[in-house]
């Protein structure tokens, strides 16, 4: 893998050794991105004593946390789904913990002397044609109607002052959003938790999970055996069965212009905004602090029965595509084209929600995945999720109905990967259609309502 933010990150620290031997621990976690050390980190703080180890398969950060855009929002777009999961107080609670997630987590990383290029500027959820006008409001009407404000509705000419382009024609803003350095995040995140005691082999990527006479996990030259076990795989926890249809793994992929800080500014984007548009694969772009643009659409290649493999290492072979769109919304930006591009897995959920339960009804071990395309902060409540799962404790992340299981599964295959590939081309033909101001057609658009939650809700029906 390399990733822009991979590449800047990485530095000379050495890799972990892998696991090797057999080795005891209190708390096994597999995984190493934002889940997964977040999780270490949860535990640590509330239970001092525990040994915990957490095994990655390549090194910290490798997978989808080295590789996304580094948007930290919210569920404020979410909002409608959490009350239909979760009721109104669980849904209020879990809102309003998801609008601190920048602030909290600004200051953990400021307290450990982390710089991870957090810049908690906003998040501008706009609108790039006059089908997507308007996409926001029923969640902010519905969000309105139970006291919360999150959005701030915008002038046009805000909107397009703030994202620097015309192709923008509204918009909201949400004051709590972040950006953030996904490479540098997540190098820092482990660093915190070695120097904290808690325990990392790398290049040990699981081969076999034992569930009875208490956990034990495989490694290639080691095994691990463990009074709790952690599966913080995010879309590679499709290798277990249970997990495998509670997702379609699909990719997002982005480009990255060279450092232009002066082009930047004299197209307006000055801030460490995040923007986005209302599709259902959204294009997602933002400036980084050394001047550069980071442009991503979702949308890219579906891995068949969760079977990622290589499929999403290397440049994006769709770099062309997403460089075009790039250039439609910043045609100053053709100028210098683009230096990079990469691609990384999104686990979509059915609901856009992510799932945290017991895999196969096991007390002992604890799952969570299907963050959707919306990871970098809510990952950061995962951890509490999973922490309080692990210590059993008698709380609301325990207790809530985001933390029992699997909410809905997707057909089997062949059936789920030869369905998301009708549903993508239906959405891109009915978003392409819109793009030209035209009507789309009724069958593109009945496909297009089959597909799974996304960053932002698409074509969401009032309340009642």
């Amino acid at each position: 893998m390399s990733s822009l933010w991979w590449d800047q990150a990485r530095g000379k620290e050495p890799a972990s050794p892998p696991l090797r031997g057999a080795v005891r621990a209190d708390v096994c976690i597999v995984g190493g991105g934002y889940t997964g050390l977040w999780t270490a980190l949860q535990l640590r703080e509330r239970a001092p004593d525990l040994d915990i180890v957490l095994l990655e398969a390549r090194e910290c950060g490798s997978g989808a946390s080295g590789r996304n855009g580094g948007f930290m929002l919210s569920w404020a777009a979410k909002f409608e789904t959490l009350l239909k999961v979760c009721g109104k107080d669980e849904a209020l609670r879990l809102l309003a913990e998801s609008e601190r997630i920048a602030a909290d987590v600004a200051d953990y990383l400021q307290r450990h002397e982390v710089d991870a290029h957090l810049r908690q500027d906003g998040w501008l959820w706009t609108a790039s044609n006059t089908a997507q006008i308007g996409s926001w409001a029923p969640c902010v009407e519905l969000l309105a109607r139970h006291g919360q404000e999150p959005f701030v509705e915008l002038p046009v000419e805000d909107v397009q002052r703030m994202s620097g382009s015309a192709r923008h024609l509204a918009g909201v803003y949400a004051r709590t959003s972040a950006t953030v350095h996904p490479g540098r995040y997540v190098r820092g995140l482990r660093r915190i938790a070695l120097a904290k005691g808690v325990h990392i082999f790398e290049h040990s990527p699981m081969r076999a999970l034992r569930a009875r006479a208490g956990p034990t996990v495989l490694t290639e030259h080691g095994e691990l055996r463990a009074a709790k076990v952690v599966l913080a795989m995010n879309a590679w926890s499709t290798h277990f069965r249970e997990l495998n249809n509670g997702v379609v793994v699909v990719g997002s992929d982005l480009v990255a212009t060279p450092s232009c800080p002066e082009m930047l500014e004299k197209i307006g984007l000055t801030s460490g905004a995040a923007i986005s548009d209302s599709r259902l694969f959204t294009n997602y772009y933002r400036n980084t602090v050394d001047g550069a643009m980071v442009f991503g659409r979702g949308g890219g290649d579906f891995a068949f029965n969760g079977r990622i493999g290589d499929l999403y290492e290397g440049a994006s072979r769709f770099a062309r595509e997403v460089s075009d769109i790039l250039y439609r919304f910043y045609p100053e930006l053709a100028r210098v084209g683009t230096v990079r591009s990469w691609s990384g897995p999104i686990d979509r959920s059915l609901d856009g929600l992510p799932c945290f339960g017991h895999l196969g009804g096991h007390p002992d071990i604890v799952y969570g995945y299907g963050y959707s395309g919306n990871g970098v902060g809510p990952t950061y409540l995962g951890g509490k999720f999973l922490a309080s799962m692990v210590l059993e404790s008698d709380d609301a992340w325990r207790h809530s109905p985001l933390a029992r299981g699997v909410r809905g599964r997707f057909p089997p295959e062949p059936f789920r990967y030869i369905g998301s590939r009708m549903v993508k081309a239906a959405l891109v033909r009915k978003e392409a259609a819109e793009d030209r101001g035209r009507a789309p057609a009724r069958l593109d658009t009945m496909l297009a309502g089959l597909a799974p939650g996304g960053l932002v809700p698409v074509g969401t029906k009032k309340e009642p």
